[in-house]
C-alpha cells in the first residue's frame, strides 16, 4: 500500500482528537483524585496498580526534589514546545501523515501536563506498572500519548517515506569521502 493511498485526515481532525486526548487525560486524573487515597495502591492485575501521585518534576520524577523553580521551568518548556509543535503541524504537509499524528499526540499530552503544573503545580500520576516488589514509575494518559506520539515519529524516522532517501543520502557521502 503506497503513501498516497491512505486517506490523510484534516487538520481539525487532529485538533479534535488532541481535545479528546486533553479531556480524556484530565476526566481520568480527576477521577483518580476523587476515587483513591493519595499513595494507597490499589490492585488491578498482577502487575499493575492504580496509585494517586503527585509528580513535581518532568518524566520519571526528574527534578522533582528541586524546591519549586522546575514547576515555572517545565511550565515554559511545556508551552513553548507544544506551541512551536502546533505550528510545525500546521505547515507539514497532509502526505507526512504519521509525523502529523505523533505532533497531535505529543502536543495533547504536553498540554494536558501543563495544565496540571498551572492550576495544582504538580502532575497528577495514577497508573502503576510493577513486577513484584520492582515498581515503574507511576503515569497518566498524558504521558501515554507524549510516549506514543514519540514512538510513532521514530518509526517515522526509521521506516518513513524518507527514511530509504536518508539511507541513499549516508550511502553516497560515505562514499564520496574515501
Amino acid at each position: 500500500m503506497s503513501n498516497n493511498t491512505i486517506k490523510q485526515p484534516a487538520l481539525w481532525v487532529l485538533f479534535i482528537t488532541i481535545a479528546v486526548i486533553i479531556g480524556l487525560d484530565q476526566w481520568t486524573k480527576a477521577l483518580a483524585t476523587d476515587l483513591l487515597q493519595y499513595g494507597r495502591p490499589i490492585y488491578v492485575m498482577p502487575v499493575l496498580n492504580w496509585t494517586l501521585l503527585h509528580n513535581y518534576g518532568a518524566a520519571f520524577s526528574f527534578l522533582s526534589d528541586q524546591g519549586g523553580w522546575q514547576r515555572w521551568f517545565f511550565m515554559i518548556i511545556s508551552a513553548v514546545v507544544s506551541c512551536a509543535f502546533v505550528v510545525w503541524l500546521v505547515r507539514l504537509p497532509k502526505e507526512q501523515w504519521i509525523v502529523r499524528f505523533s505532533l497531535t499526540l505529543i502536543i495533547a499530552g504536553a498540554v494536558g501536563n501543563l495544565i496540571d503544573r498551572v492550576s495544582m503545580g504538580y502532575v497528577v500520576d495514577f497508573i502503576h506498572f510493577h513486577w513484584q516488589d520492582k515498581y515503574f514509575p507511576a503515569f497518566n494518559i498524558a504521558d501515554m500519548a507524549i510516549t506514543g506520539g514519540a514512538g510513532f515519529m521514530l518509526l517515522d524516522m526509521f521506516f518513513g517515506p524518507d527514511a530509504s532517501d536518508k539511507t541513499e543520502a549516508d550511502e553516497q557521502a560515505v562514499k564520496a569521502g574515501k
